[in-house]
């Protein structure tokens, strides 16, 4: 894992100005935050800044505006949201630099947050225009990026700033680094990875990245039935990419190579119909599958089996349900396997890893979140990160 300074190498900074990186991409309802995850998730970092006298900038970006200034796009929309979670008055700055920017770091007190608006109502945060990051980083005497999802993105405020100012990684970044790097960078095997979802088409670079750094390969969702079919199963009217079959056999061959074992299901729920409890319902082998019948789960034998699995590893990477798990029945399967990791955490003989906007809902629905090691709500930066990319924001805190 690359080397990087934390708050922990941090001096006095009384009276210095914090510039944060945060994500306050929030899901909004009726004008305020249906979900306040993100906030959560960087308040550590935060408070442990203002209780050390410095005057704190929180930098994010808010929907895609597209470079242009939008009311509704305005980080002002959140700043309630934020206040609440914080337990303390935030000041809004609607400028990201220049002498409002100035003045309002004047007024502030130490100890004092306050919220810069959207970075990307300006085309210089997403062209990482250099002028721009200096700009930003002129108000600020250090940079702290506490935004991990956002780490994908060589932008002004995730990457450019840091060519400017000494640059820091926050509590929540620290700590998602840490548990990927226990997960994938360098794991204690047998490593297990379970990848579901419904295409085979928006993960073929995680797949192929796995297949050479993990012992286990647990295919679930959609995506399972492109590999079935791959193997000559007529999988009925599931949801498959017939067009991607050579693309599952090969992988399938490059894991046989690399001494990685491919998990299918061999039992699988079916129903007729896309509905909750639908009356055509039924569990059967893979070759039973008839011609009017799609598959929405992992069948139960199958799904033990898998926990039987996940018993003789001692690491696991998850990303991606194994059935439609927001419809029941279909989410019995995901649920199975969930309790099973979560026990195993919990025991001390497994580290479990997941991320994803699916796979954190699909976590929360079985009732496991606080059981496994570490939940990455990072989505597009946690899928990057398993298809073995290095993430320009989390190489720009290298020291």
């Amino acid at each position: 894992m690359p080397t990087f300074k934390t708050l922990d190498d941090l001096g006095d900074i009384t009276g210095k100005v914090a510039l944060v990186r945060v994500d306050l991409n929030l899901p909004m309802k009726d004008g305020s935050a249906s979900d306040v995850t993100r906030v959560e998730a960087v308040k550590p970092t935060i408070l442990e800044l203002s209780e050390k006298g410095a005057k704190v900038l929180l930098l994010a970006h808010f929907g895609r505006p597209g470079g242009k200034r939008s009311s509704v796009l305005s980080t002002s929309m959140v700043v309630g949201d934020v206040e609440g979670v914080l337990g303390k008055e935030l000041m809004f700055i609607p400028e990201v630099s220049g002498p409002v920017v100035e003045q309002s770091i004047g007024i502030l007190r130490n100890g004092d947050i306050g919220v810069l608006d959207n970075t990307r109502f300006w085309p210089g945060e997403t062209d990482n225009d250099p002028d721009f990051a200096k700009a930003i980083a002129a108000h600020g005497d250090f940079y702290v990026n506490d935004a991990f999802s956002a780490a994908h993105r060589a932008h002004a405020t995730t990457e450019g700033i840091t060519h400017f100012l000494p640059s820091y990684a926050g509590r929540a970044m620290e700590r998602e680094l840490k548990a990927l790097d226990s997960a994938l960078g360098n794991p204690e095997a047998p490593v297990a990875a379970v990848v579901g979802g419904a295409k085979v088409s928006t993960k073929l670079d995680v797949l192929k990245n796995l297949v050479g750094r993990v012992q286990h390969l647990i295919i679930g969702g959609g995506m399972a039935n492109t590999f079935l079919a791959a193997r000559g199963v007529d999988v009925g009217k599931s949801l498959c990419e017939h067009d991607l079959t050579d693309t599952a056999s090969a992988i399938m061959d490059e894991a046989d190579h690399a001494g990685c074992t491919v998990h299918l299901p061999y039992d699988v729920v079916v129903a007729k119909e896309f509905a909750a409890n639908p009356p055509s319902v039924r569990t059967c082998n893979v070759h039973e599958v008839a011609a009017d019948e799609m598959i929405l789960d992992v069948g139960p034998q199958a799904t033990e089996a898998l926990g039987d699995v996940l018993k003789t590893c001692r690491t696991l990477v998850w990303n991606g349900p194994l059935g439609a798990f927001e419809i029941e029945p279909f989410d019995a399967a995901t649920v199975a396997l969930a309790k099973t990791a979560a026990a195993l955490t919990q025991d001390g003989s497994l580290v479990s890893v997941a991320g994803g906007g699916d796979t954190v809902a699909a976590l929360a629905h079985a009732g496991v979140t606080e059981d496994v090691t570490y939940v990455s709500t990072a989505g597009g930066a946690f899928l990057e990160w398993m298809e073995g990319k290095e993430l320009p924001g989390v190489k720009a805190l290298s020291a």
